[in-house]
């Protein structure tokens, strides 16, 4: 450990510690990414950038404590910056749903609402606080039709995203005909990004739908082959069509290599439909 600390030292003071945490970050080696960033900040306690990737880190760790510890110092020490409010209302939001405690609930529209009026235009921040109002129950802010003011608010600012926003809130209702064919029109724009086809995909894999699946697939891996997802869903279509079980059987094990993302299907679900082969 004390070898490890005199590297990490090294590291920090020869090197930018942010750009070296996210690129670790990025390719999935949190507890690493955790330990440059802890070096960093026992630098530099005031740096709310640190604290912000120090609660990113923690969150993918599923350190929900700490991701709220450290988001809570960035926005203290930062309260302008949007995307600091924004995670720190999805590091409220995962310490709620692991405690099942309503005031945490209550505080994470807080904070969503924050980074909404900081940063208007950020899709994202909206897309966070639409998905708040329409899931949460009435008495710590759930609200749909404030859900339906998000949704039209980003399709003003991107038509894409703003499909998107529509099919998740027809989807949270339960509405699944609708919801498949907002997901149908967003994939018939070709978006030039992977994120829309992954996002129609986990929709599709849901509703245990291969044909819509296989062609979703089919054009993400154009878009991003190298993708890890790409091939975790085309394993799903294979399954629900029963046929070509050892690939199938191959992308499932070999997406479980691949680190996890909080935004990616958890290995679990992997496992379970790998489960579903000796069945």
């Amino acid at each position: 450990m004390m070898i490890l600390g005199a590297l990490l030292l090294s590291l920090s003071l020869t090197q930018e510690p942010i750009p070296v945490a996210r690129a670790q970050f990025d390719a999935g080696n949190y507890k690493t990414a955790l330990n440059t960033l802890t070096v960093a900040l026992s630098q530099a306690p005031n740096d709310a950038a640190l604290h912000y990737w120090t609660a990113r880190t923690d969150y993918e760790l599923h350190n929900y404590d700490e991701a709220v510890n450290h988001a809570e110092l960035a926005v203290k020490l930062a309260p302008g910056n949007g995307e600091y409010s924004r995670w720190l209302g999805r590091a409220y939001g995962a310490k709620a749903e692991q405690s099942h405690s309503f005031f945490l609930a209550r505080k994470v529209k807080q904070a969503f609402e924050v980074a909404v009026r900081l940063s208007p235009t950020n899709v994202a921040a909206r897309r966070d606080l639409m998905q708040f109002f329409v899931q949460a129950p009435w008495i710590v802010g759930g609200d749909k039709d404030k859900a339906k003011q998000q949704v039209a608010a980003i399709a003003a600012i991107d038509p894409v995203e703003g499909r998107l926003a529509h099919a998740a809130y027809l989807n949270a209702e339960k509405q699944w005909k609708p919801a498949e064919a907002e997901y149908v029109a967003v994939l018939d724009q070709r978006p030039a990004g992977i994120d829309p086809y992954m996002e129609a995909a986990e929709f599709f894999t849901e509703r245990k739908d291969s044909a819509h699946l296989d062609k979703t697939v089919e054009v993400a891996s154009r878009v991003d082959s190298a993708d890890p997802r790409v091939g975790y869903y085309r394993a799903i279509v294979l399954i629900l069509r029963g046929t070509d079980k050892p690939a199938a059987e191959q992308l499932l094990k070999s997406y479980i290599t691949v680190p996890e993302k909080s935004d990616y299907p958890s290995h679990k679900a992997a496992i379970e439909w790998l489960a579903r082969l000796t069945h």
